[in-house]
């Protein structure tokens, strides 16, 4: 594991992971190591009215490229956001996927061949954590390599809710 060559840190914009990012900043930095910034785009929803579910029209399609207009919209925030926060003397890669956030996170890592992933854990307990699950948890599950999880500070957690262990066991 150690010397670390390549970082995988997995952003969604938010304060959380940007307190991952200066870990993983950090970390490039004190070994050398390539930086991975990952983006991942979510699937956008075809969501059908009722008279498409009844089969009465056409299939329900999202906006002429949404999918696409997404992903350039990502690509465009990750460069700025990474001339903004990124030292110019890291040794930065840049990715924009889509698709499953933690399925990619991990897809990513096997074919970079990282070292290490940094990751934010956003802190959701309770209903919110059953609802809209932990990308961080799948991944530190699922990781062939270690996953170093950064806890979000306590006024970034989500409407109160208590931060998660998650990041006492990694």
């Amino acid at each position: 594991m150690l010397p670390l060559k390549r970082i995988l840190c997995p952003t969604d914009f938010s304060e959380p992971s940007y307190a991952a990012l200066n870990a993983a900043i950090e970390f490039a930095q004190y070994f050398r190591a390539e930086l991975n910034w990952l983006h991942v785009v979510a699937p956008v929803p075809i969501i059908a009215t009722p008279a498409e579910a009844a089969g009465v029209g056409g299939p329900a399609v999202p906006s002429s490229d949404l999918g696409g207009e997404m992903l350039r919209g990502a690509q465009t925030m990750i460069a700025e956001t990474a001339r903004d926060r990124i030292p110019s003397a890291v040794d930065l890669h840049l990715l924009v996927r889509r698709g499953d956030p933690a399925h990619e996170i991990l897809a990513a890592a096997a074919d970079l061949e990282a070292d290490a992933i940094i990751i934010a854990t956003h802190g959701r307990t309770g209903w919110r954590r059953l609802l809209f699950g932990s990308v961080a948890e799948t991944v530190f599950r699922g990781a062939a390599c270690p996953v170093l999880t950064i806890r979000a500070p306590r006024d970034a957690a989500a409407d109160g809710d208590e931060p998660d262990r998650l990041s006492e066991r990694a």
